[in-house]
């Protein structure tokens, strides 16, 4: 299931969309929802005026508009589905993902518009499902090079578990552990392990890399990312309480805002 933007296009998303749909024979579904703001008062007067039945009309129209340019982009040659709503787009697409097995976001959100646009992060931790961050101006995810961010969390495991389709096809797959320098000898025990759980699962080519945590847990991850070449991180999202995170920083944060690269995340 890929979200589609009421405004701005979200053509290289969908583009990405369904050349992943396409590889793994797979129906995409493209799903987009738009909310209408509730009359704004101030003092007692009303400021934006009532939602009216033409205003609904017209974000019917729109949403139909969007469903028909999804479809044209993907083209007739792979099964297709079109979902939209008058909704909230972060509750409309995590009530909708029980039909997906991945999903397939925009990292940016509109600050203070949550009528149109979808908070990735509130989606990550109520959809239960694997999502898969794209960054602006990626049209295309070749996934033959991928990292695997470690922390021994649930959300790791479970990021790990979610992205073996992915991984079974990679050409190159490096386990990133950032570790304190008293805890090298652990990680390497832990990092083993999924090595060998990778490889039982018919992952060809998995390497260890442990780096020192001298910095940014994220900013580490992304240079040994940019190091590899990779073009997709596969990380936990959300280990931490996510208020905690945007007070004082977190790796599924920083990720969010700064990576090059898409990002499968799971929670």
């Amino acid at each position: 299931m890929v979200h589609v933007d009421v405004d701005p296009p979200a053509d290289g998303r969908i583009r990405l969309a369904a050349e992943l749909a396409a590889r793994f024979h797979a129906t995409l579904i493209g799903a987009s929802a738009w909310e209408p703001r509730p009359p704004l008062t101030y003092g007692g007067v009303v400021v934006d005026p009532k939602i009216t039945e033409d205003m609904l009309q017209g974000i019917s129209a729109r949403l139909d508009r969007v469903g028909e340019h999804f479809r044209a982009l993907v083209g007739c040659n792979q099964p297709v589905e079109w979902r939209s709503a008058i909704d909230s787009p972060t509750e409309f697409v995590t009530r909708e993902a029980r039909a997906a097995d991945l999903l397939i976001v925009g990292r940016d959100r509109i600050i203070g518009d949550s009528s149109r646009s979808l908070d990735p992060g509130a989606v990550l931790l109520k959809a239960g499902r694997p999502m898969l961050v794209v960054p602006p101006d990626i049209p295309l995810l070749m996934a033959e090079r991928i990292v695997i961010g470690w922390k021994d969390t649930r959300e790791a495991r479970r990021a790990v578990r979610d992205s073996l389709p992915l991984l079974r096809e990679a050409a190159n797959v490096t386990i990133a552990e950032i570790a304190e320098p008293e805890d090298r000898d652990q990680s390497r025990l832990r990092i083993n392990d999924i090595g060998q759980y990778l490889t039982r699962h018919q992952v060809k080519s998995a390497k260890p890399a442990i780096s020192n945590a001298t910095g940014s847990v994220a900013d580490e991850l992304l240079r040994v990312a940019g190091e590899q070449k990779a073009d997709l991180i596969v990380a936990g999202g959300y280990g931490h309480n996510r208020l905690g995170e945007w007070l004082f920083g977190g790796v599924t944060e920083e990720l969010f805002q700064g990576s090059p690269v898409c990002c499968l995340l799971s929670h």
